[in-house]
């Protein structure tokens, strides 16, 4: 995969499908709710404008995540991680750190701990070889979901970060 993350269609550079359309989905939604109180014709207005903003708003959550760089970034710094046994390879830890940083992005507005049950539900799903059981893998988790989230312009989770 690219890391200038190239649209299939038109080949230009900053195609981001997955965080531009969960950002569309929510906005639709929200805009929905939002439009429905002037009636039926708010409502499809509203899921309009809503799905726009929130597809900009979760391609702008997922071009803040670059997999090349995030995986390049863990690599080099897991060891100094207070949760990571030192004795084991970088590889052991990689499932949980790119869960983190993907499910940030595919989770745009959301705080972790509206999240964490979830993804600890859906760890075995996820994981691959990885042997590390959810009570591990958890906190490596957080911490790349953090990561992001400290790039992120403003307080996009709401957590007060």
């Amino acid at each position: 995969m690219s890391s200038e993350n190239r649209d299939p269609i038109t080949g230009e550079k900053g195609a981001h499908p997955i965080g531009t359309g969960v950002g569309a989905a929510g906005g639709a939604a929200t805009g929905a709710a939002i439009g429905s109180i002037a009636g039926p014709v708010g409502t499809v207005v509203g899921a309009v404008v809503g799905g726009v903003a929130g597809g900009l708003a979760g391609k702008g959550v997922a071009e803040a995540i670059d997999p090349t760089i995030e995986d390049e970034y863990w690599r080099n710094n897991y060891k100094s991680r207070p949760y990571v046994d030192a004795s084991k390879a970088y590889d052991h830890y990689n499932p949980a750190y790119r869960y983190g940083w993907e499910s940030r992005a595919l989770h745009s507005g959301r705080k972790w701990d509206e999240v964490e049950d979830d993804l600890g539900r859906n760890w075995d799903k996820v994981k691959g070889n990885s042997s590390l059981a959810w009570t591990d893998a958890k906190q490596a988790t957080r911490d790349a979901w953090h990561g992001v989230e400290r790039r992120l312009p403003g307080d996009a989770d709401r957590d007060g970060r």
